[in-house]
């Protein structure tokens, strides 16, 4: 679960506005490479080099595609399904 103390969150947030903006910057076929990128940027810099870290970094990335189709794309499904019909 991705969630953290609010009070916890204001020490990225200026950092993920700059990345952000940039990213909406970039034409559309190059974000993802970008995101790609930086994400594996982020995981390579913040653990340190041995399995165990290496198996939880994956961990996390699951747990991010996850909640991400979980909080994002099953409700844009579900308004799809109400605004088209079901299969």
């Amino acid at each position: 679960m991705p969630y953290i103390k609010m009070e916890a969150r204001g020490k990225y947030e200026e950092a993920l506005k700059e990345i952000i903006g940039i990213l909406k910057a970039q034409p559309v076929e190059s974000i993802d490479g970008d995101l790609n990128y930086i994400i594996t940027r982020i995981l390579k810099e913040s653990y340190p080099l041995r399995y165990f870290n290496l198996n939880r970094a994956v961990g996390v990335l699951e747990c991010c595609k996850l909640e991400f189709y979980r909080r994002v794309a099953a409700p844009y499904e579900d308004t799809k399904i109400k605004e088209n019909g079901d299969v």
